[in-house]
């Protein structure tokens, strides 16, 4: 490993206040758990800030650490691969599986895109697709790998054009990110706030309230950030100037059919998911658990009659480096809170803070995290427990803390290593892109705008759905 100024600073920093914790006399009102638990903390914080380490493994690292020093049980470490969190997404990745292998997206991309008529509808009927798409396939990079291919053959069809190339070429990886917020399954970093909060207060939150609050937050950021990527890319004569794709257009570079009659693979796909998601929505009324539903869906899509993939082809697709980051990352958040760490933490704060100056500070920096820590489950597993803890003590609504800070930390648009979509398709060999310069600009805008939202959102949309500001 080499050891950049960066990971020696946080080296540094790591090991100082490992010292003082390490101290009896230090912090009198701590108790011996909720130290050990801190110095683990501290020490995979700085671990993922400083090294390239990969992250599940300073994760499991972290919680095996935990287990061995008394701090959780293995039954606490183990027991959160059983989550049902963790079971939601595998049968989430597989329905997705299902869905690429039948070229639904497409079929889709045709319905949309070759309806626009001028640069600003085909800019906001690409990002109405793409906040669709949320709702289909889990986790970000999931998304990004699934879209690429329609932005190539838009790219293509485009190719005189290059303004408007590099245009799209930001337009999708900044709308992917910021769309996530839209879904429980959007990014493994919801599930992460959904099983802190529940640990740490007892309340649930399921698909369906997840939906309510954070798909008008989805379509609303990611349109406006659409017209910002718009304006900072391309010049007046670009955005007044006529387009049309056409369906042949799009067929020329797709190697399954997007026009013409469905295949009953198509059908049955269709029809698969669109139950699966009804049945999400409507929890309430049936009261089965939306991993359950999930895994009806997934055995279904797989199997030998009815299915569009083998399961094991199905079963490639997951991310098991991200389900055992967050299984090990529930523990870290487990140990937090059973040690009084995390209150311990959050008691020095003053208690008349002003529920707005709090979600501010929360958003703020829930907003900038992506520059110190470029995973976004990281960036959940550290801000969410301490958020909790901290409203808490000022008398906010945990449920609303949480769910400003993980939407605010959505924003990681600012370099192309912040975010795997922002990465993948700023490396596109023979198509034009855009550079860290253009990043730069947009995250100009785009930063204060998201976080203002945000917290837009907190104070005044939320609290008319049935999460308050204050308990």
């Amino acid at each position: 490993m080499t050891w950049n100024p960066r990971a020696l600073t946080a080296l540094c920093v790591a090991l100082s206040l490992c010292a003082l914790l390490a101290v009896p006399t230090n912090f009198p009102g701590l108790g011996g758990d909720a130290r050990l638990t801190l110095v683990v903390f501290v020490l995979a914080t700085c671990a993922w800030i400083g090294t390239s380490i990969d992250d599940t493994y300073i994760a499991l690292g972290a919680g095996l650490a935990l287990t061995v020093t008394g701090v959780i049980s293995s039954d606490t470490l183990f027991g959160t691969l059983g989550d049902a969190t963790v079971w939601l997404l595998i049968c989430a990745f597989v329905l997705a599986a299902a869905v690429s292998r039948t070229g639904l997206a497409g079929r889709a991309a045709v319905f949309l895109v070759s309806g626009a008529r001028t640069v600003r509808q085909l800019v906001h009927l690409t990002t109405a697709a793409l906040v669709v798409t949320a709702f289909a396939v889990p986790a970000t990079s999931g998304r990004a790998a699934l879209a690429l291919p329609v932005f190539l053959a838009l790219a293509k069809v485009l190719a005189d054009a290059r303004r408007l190339v590099v245009m799209l070429a930001l337009l999708f990886p900044t709308v992917i990110l910021l769309s996530a917020v839209a879904t429980l399954i959007g990014a493994g970093a919801h599930l992460i706030t959904v099983s802190v909060l529940w640990e740490a207060t007892g309340q649930h939150i399921g698909f369906t309230q997840w939906l309510l609050l954070g798909l008008p937050l989805a379509v609303a950021s990611s349109h406006l950030a659409a017209e910002l990527v718009l304006l900072t890319t391309t010049r007046r004569s670009d955005r007044t100037g006529p387009v049309h794709i056409t369906p042949e257009q799009i067929q020329r570079h797709s190697e399954q059919p997007v026009t013409g009659a469905w295949s009953q693979a198509e059908k049955r796909c269709v029809l698969l998911l669109s139950t699966v998601i009804a049945l999400w929505c409507s929890e309430r009324l049936h009261r089965v658990p939306p991993a359950l539903v999930a895994l009806i869906g997934a055995v279904i899509a797989a199997s030998p009659a009815l299915g569009t993939v083998r399961l094991k082809d199905a079963l490639k697709t997951v991310p098991w480096s991200l389900l055992l980051f967050m299984a090990a990352t529930m523990a870290m958040g487990v140990a937090l809170a059973d040690s009084g760490a995390a209150k311990w933490l959050v008691s020095g704060l003053p208690a008349g803070a002003s529920p707005m100056v709090f979600l501010a500070v929360v958003i703020i920096v829930s907003t900038a995290a992506h520059l110190v820590l470029q995973s976004r489950s990281a960036r959940s597993s550290v801000l969410v427990p301490l958020v909790v803890a901290a409203s808490v003590g000022v008398g906010v609504n945990p449920v609303a803390a949480a769910l400003a800070s993980t939407a605010a930390a959505g924003f990681c648009h600012t370099l192309p290593a912040s975010a795997k979509p922002v990465a993948l398709f700023a490396q596109l060999p023979g198509t034009p892109t855009y550079t860290p310069r253009d990043l730069l600009r947009l995250s100009g805008f785009l930063a204060p705008l998201t976080a203002a939202l945000v917290l837009f959102f907190a104070v005044a949309v939320w609290p008319l759905l049935g999460v308050s500001v204050t308990r």
